[in-house]
């Protein structure tokens, strides 16, 4: 991805309705920041709906003004909606980069689920970004980020001269197992939702055999297989070693990533969340593929590969913290060499039970959750405006709101969940939307004012926190 650096820093939001205020006002005072009616992307029924729905029901000011702002702002500003040989098309870029991610679309649009049944407008947005996701696959399995224009060649300063092939329709290619992960999670995600199996046409099952696929050549059992990847930069994680097949691994089942979720360069090419990701959404696909006609033996070979990895993350996947307990290691080799970190984005061992790979009272997730939020993790930052994990990405004393809302998401507790709140509460610089990332000490300095994946995550919390703590969301934050 273009490093989030080259991005805007501070309180500049040209494309999100108006100039930022100079200071704070007063949270009931402040307008909508949403673009006019006219203006927005997308407009849902269902969405306006549930908007003032929940609206409603948050008790304290800032916090229901955050969440108007952000819970529509994918449809408001990053869906193009059309058709493409003859289909219906979604393409949804991430904000301020005018790219589609596999994971980053996926995820943006997840919280709608839950309203598409009955939605028309969603419906098609969801059809059409499943075409769209499955044509990017076939395009290339190994890529991450894709062009509007399938046959376009990528303009993109940062990856133009990749050393890699770059093929047609490709913005970047750098090999994330979760880039085929989210859109399987996707696809069964609407048929649960809705019942609709419109999408799921022999394109969409074709790309389907080329995941399964791809996840077999990336176990590299019969060599290294065909990705491979460098580029020049001065930052050493946006290129791999040896000559563009990163360090070395011994083969023990578990599937190679050549970048983690944050299009980080692996230190290890196991990585544990990603992994644990794929376990899951194959054995998501498996009952999708059976429901939409697919040749059974797919479905087989889907489930078998997820307990060949899932006993191989098992068997390689733990190291012991320096208290003698059992955690989640971050990265592994296979050699035992192991690295233990978070990174903020998703797939992280934080946001394991998130993803339906553990159950949230899970032990060893339970121990890993406490080395994750502490100085153990060499990404976990505290200072004057809060306290939260980062990543490499934006550098040291950069908290995500991700992590912060992927927290509160995994929590039963009322004081740790109050506390994210107020986190989020107080670190978006009186812009009214989520950042990627905000200096420890000072929320004025962030990254990427135009990031819908954490805002509408942020919209899921709000809507999550009404069904499970609705005691918890109607009291003002102090």
């Amino acid at each position: 991805m273009i490093s989030r650096r080259d991005t805007m820093l501070g309180l500049a939001g040209g494309v999100l309705a108006g100039a930022l205020p100079a200071k704070p006002a007063r949270a009931e005072n402040r307008p909508s920041r949403r673009p006019p009616p006219a203006q927005r992307k997308v407009s849902s029924p269902a969405v306006e709906r549930e908007l003032a729905r929940v609206k409603a029901a948050i008790g304290d000011p800032e916090l229901a003004w955050l969440f108007e702002n952000c819970f529509p702002n994918t449809l408001d500003t990053t869906v193009e909606l059309g058709r493409l040989d003859g289909k219906a098309d979604s393409f949804v870029i991430t904000g301020d980069i005018e790219c589609l991610w596999l994971r980053d679309s996926s995820a943006q649009v997840w919280p709608y689920l839950p309203l598409a049944k009955n939605d028309a407008v969603l419906r098609q947005v969801f059809q059409g970004l499943i075409h769209r996701q499955a044509r990017c696959i076939l395009i290339d399995p190994y890529a991450n980020a894709f062009l509007p224009d399938p046959k376009g060649t990528t303009p993109n300063k940062w990856a133009v001269d990749d050393m890699t092939e770059m093929k047609p329709g490709v913005a970047e290619r750098k090999w994330e197992i979760d880039s085929l992960c989210y859109p399987i999670r996707l696809a069964h995600g609407y048929w649960r939702a809705t019942g609709d199996v419109t999408p799921f046409d022999e394109e969409w099952r074709a790309a389907m055999r080329l995941v399964v696929a791809t996840f077999r050549q990336q176990q590299r059992k019969d060599g290294p297989g065909p990705y491979r990847f460098q580029r020049k930069a001065e930052t050493p994680t946006e290129t791999l070693a040896l000559d563009g097949y990163g360090f070395p691994t011994r083969k023990v089942g578990m599937i190679h990533a050549m970048f983690r979720p944050s299009d980080d360069a692996c230190l290890y090419a196991f990585n544990i969340p990603g992994n644990l990701f794929a376990v899951t959404a194959l054995r998501l696909l498996a009952p999708l593929w059976r429901a939409v006609g697919g040749e059974d033996t797919l479905a087989q070979d889907a489930l078998a590969l997820a307990a060949e990895v899932e006993t191989a993350v098992r068997a390689h996947g733990r190291m012991t913290d320096a208290a003698g307990q059992e955690i989640w290691a971050y990265e592994v080799d296979g050699f035992g060499n192991r690295l233990f970190m978070d990174d903020a984005n998703v797939p992280s061992l934080l946001g394991l039970p998130y993803l339906g790979c553990c159950a949230a009272d899970d032990p060893l997730y339970r121990r890993t959750r406490a080395r994750v939020w502490s100085g153990d993790n060499p990404y976990f930052f505290q200072g004057a405006a809060g306290e939260g994990v980062g990543g490499p990405h934006e550098g040291l004393r950069m908290i995500w709101p991700m992590a912060i809302i992927v927290r509160a998401l995994t929590s039963d507790d009322d004081g740790e969940i109050r506390q994210c709140l107020g986190w989020l509460k107080t670190t978006h610089a009186g812009t009214g939307f989520m950042h990627e990332a905000f200096d420890q000490d000072d929320p004025t300095h962030f990254t990427r004012s135009w990031f819908a994946w954490a805002n509408t995550l942020f919209g899921e919390l709000m809507i999550d926190l009404l069904a499970r703590k609705p005691a918890l969301l109607r009291a003002p934050l102090r």
